[in-house]
């Protein structure tokens, strides 16, 4: 493990500003490391403790300091990523992800209404065949019921991603409904993350690099979990993208299309934004640009909040 006054010396702070509010923010600030070995991010949440944003870290050590996985494939499918946004928005969402072949939708927005999810999930489907949602775990499970009955009124859907907040309320929506049910938060911010799997909850994992601890560490979860998953991003700079395609890369099976798009929802990033080709991303590091790093670095205020976090952080790593 570096030590911190390494780690300091090889720290960028950037705010990245978002094309669309998304989880509630209009600025995504992350910290990237210039290790020896590559690149890493930190950006765990303003919101999460030292215990959870450690994982985040470590995640960010491993890249900057340690070994890269062995590669199994070059380029991933992704998915589009579509935010609660009206449906007269959706066209000009999906003009960025050219060639996905299919969708994540988020939907149990606070504030809207299912039509509303109704809505925007039929116009998702006038362009992509292949629809998922995201509901954050934003339903109860007699909401997520009804939400499934309307969601599929028009179309299947490939799954529900964490609607409903608990692994027994996800095993008891399992038992209700005949859509697949996707397990995210339930996996990533669990203290056991196999625990879905042996309470019959999930039918898909959804895993990401970052909140798991780094790559080796979701490799290693996703081959005990024995479901298919999804790998995702935590809304990642290009930086963190990159070890998600390294980490979908590096899977022994890969049978969906991955959640590693989302650099579309940034008006700018530390490179140059990757365009998926037929609906696919090339697995490879990515290295920030210096005009970009300087162009975008964060006020000296939010830096020393963020040396403050690694810190408190960085004795809680493993």
């Amino acid at each position: 493990m570096p030590d911190l006054a390494d780690v300091l010396d090889r720290l960028h702070v950037v705010a990245l500003p978002m094309r669309v509010r998304f989880r509630g923010i209009t600025v995504r600030e992350v910290a990237l490391i210039d290790g020896p070995a590559g690149w890493g991010e930190f950006g765990a949440f303003p919101e999460y403790e030292p215990p959870e944003a450690a994982a985040w870290l470590s995640a960010a050590l491993e890249a900057a300091y340690g070994d890269r996985p062995a590669l199994r494939r070059s380029s991933i499918p992704i998915n589009a990523t579509v935010p609660a946004v009206d449906a007269a928005q959706v066209p000009e969402v999906l003009a960025r992800f050219p060639g996905a072949r299919t969708a994540k939708v988020k939907v149990a927005e606070p504030g809207q209404v299912l039509a509303d999810d109704v809505a925007r999930v039929n116009a998702v489907r006038a362009s992509v065949p292949t629809v998922r949602v995201d509901a954050n775990g934003g339903w109860t499970v007699d909401e997520a019921v009804a939400a499934a009955a309307a969601l599929t009124a028009d179309g299947l859907l490939e799954y529900l991603e964490q609607p409903c907040a608990t692994v027994p309320e996800l095993a008891e929506l399992r038992r209700r409904i005949d859509v697949a049910v996707a397990a995210d938060e339930s996996i990533r911010k669990a203290d056991d993350p196999l625990r879905v799997v042996r309470a019959d909850a999930a039918d898909i994992a959804v895993v990401k690099v970052a909140p798991l601890g780094g790559v080796r560490r979701m490799l290693d979860i996703a081959g005990q979990l024995g479901i298919p998953v999804v790998v995702s991003s935590a809304l990642d700079s290009a930086v963190g993208i990159s070890r998600g395609l390294l980490a979908a890369a590096a899977l022994p099976t890969l049978t969906h299309a991955c959640g590693l798009g989302t650099g579309g929802l940034f008006v700018e990033d530390v490179a140059e934004a990757l365009i998926p080709v037929d609906g696919r991303l090339p697995a490879r590091p990515v290295d920030p640009e210096s005009a970009r790093l300087a162009a975008l670095a964060a006020s000296p205020e939010r830096r020393d909040w963020w040396i403050r976090r690694i810190t408190e952080c960085l004795p809680l790593t493993r």
